[in-house]
């Protein structure tokens, strides 16, 4: 079971890797003007969702789900498990509505502004701030 353990861990570092890299992407992508620029962050931003998050996040979430099972008698009593598979939903909501912006820009139908990116790119450290307090600590 350790090694299940260290490898979900390994997993959800390169997963939150992605997901603070990739709406950093689309910021600059927002702020590009020239053809050249536009068309290397399509590459960039399409490369890093199929090729690192979302093998990440399948990886993540099946290690996950083993652990879960495995000492699901002794976490079901523990009410800190239920909040931090909350924030993991709100953070897979969140992983999808990234696949979706990478087509969005793919297509060139962006509408929105580098403002909104750069206070989008903030919600996993919220996510990834309450899942280790909750992990850690087990306030309840």
């Amino acid at each position: 079971m350790l090694w299940i353990k260290a490898f979900h861990i390994i997993s959800v570092i390169t997963w939150f890797a992605s997901l603070f890299y990739l709406p950093r992407l689309f910021v600059y992508h927002s702020m590009s003007q020239d053809k050249l620029s536009i068309d290397r962050f399509k590459v960039m931003e399409y490369k890093l969702y199929t090729g690192i998050m979302m093998p990440s996040f399948i990886l993540a979430s099946v290690l996950g789900l083993c652990l879960s099972i495995d000492g699901w008698a002794y976490y079901s009593i523990q009410y800190w498990l239920y909040v931090k598979l909350l924030l993991v939903m709100l953070l897979i909501v969140y992983h999808f509505f990234c696949g979706y912006l990478v087509d969005v820009f793919k297509a060139d139908e962006n509408t929105r502004s580098h403002v909104f990116y750069r206070w989008f790119n903030e919600f996993p450290v919220l996510i990834l701030v309450g899942v280790v307090v909750l992990v850690v600590v087990k306030p309840f």
